[in-house]
């Protein structure tokens, strides 16, 4: 099993296991990806996913060149592949719960694309990110592309794209491609899991179907994102928020 979903409390993990390839994305991988990431996001339990590698000291090499090789000649696989990258990208990017990456190792081509598609990035010391498209020949979508620019902008994805180079941790920090170090990265990742599971879900996955609208080009309210605020004030959560702070209590939202 090279990917699996493992669930704890309100916390999942998407976990790679493909230690002898370096955890090297296939197209069965691709194609199982977001079906793990819909299973998820349907599970009610389940408030936050963590993307990470099943084995220590690894990410993700991107994807598998052997098999690369070996298909490219076939129209149908090209599209195939395209169509399950982008796919993966887009659940990862459009879930409807937050998706933090723990990043331990190289994290370059298809594995830097995956990490970029959560919500937040927490690499260890050792970590390694690139993106490198131009050292293989080939061309990234348009939006796998905007992902990196909107995260390091146009300049840094120009350079990051055109190099090819690998980044270290603190270089990646600096640069915006990932949000925290942290010795044990999963570790931290579970630890921010739980901060955030134990919010208002309502308010946080709002705001991350807010921030996803303004990433993808919308510059103001419309009836939709009008109504959430207007509708938060009438579900449970509210009631609970306004209620422990008045208690000077912590807030306990159940639902």
């Amino acid at each position: 099993m090279t990917l699996r979903l493992e669930r704890d409390g309100p916390v999942a993990r998407l976990l790679i296991d493909r230690p002898a390839r370096r955890n090297a994305m296939t197209q069965a991988m691709w194609e199982t990806l977001p079906v793990l990431v819909g299973e998820a996001m349907a599970d009610d339990a389940i408030r936050v996913l963590i993307l990470a590698s099943a084995t220590p000291g690894l990410f993700c090499a991107g994807a598998d060149i052997d098999e690369f090789a070996a298909c490219s000649g076939d129209p149908e696989w090209r599209f195939a592949n395209q169509t399950a990258i982008r796919t993966t990208q887009y659940a990862l990017a459009h879930a409807d719960k937050p998706v933090i990456a723990a990043i331990d190792g190289d994290c370059v081509g298809g594995g830097c694309g995956l990490a970029i598609a959560c919500d937040l990035r927490i690499a260890s010391p050792a970590a390694r990110l690139g993106i490198t498209p131009a050292k293989l020949g080939i061309v990234y979508s348009l939006f796998d592309t905007k992902l990196l620019v909107d995260l390091v902008g146009p300049a840094r994805a120009k350079r990051i794209l055109f190099t090819g180079a690998l980044h270290d941790a603190d270089t990646a920090l600096a640069i915006g491609l990932i949000d925290q170090i942290a010795a044990d990265p999963l570790a931290e990742a579970d630890a921010l899991a739980r901060t955030i599971a134990a919010n208002a879900q309502h308010s946080v996955r709002s705001s991350k179907a807010i921030i996803r609208r303004i990433l993808d080009g919308q510059a103001d309210d419309d009836e939709g994102t009008l109504a959430l605020f207007r509708d938060a004030f009438t579900l449970p959560d509210f009631a609970e928020g306004v209620s422990a702070f008045r208690a000077k209590r912590k807030p306990d939202f159940g639902g």
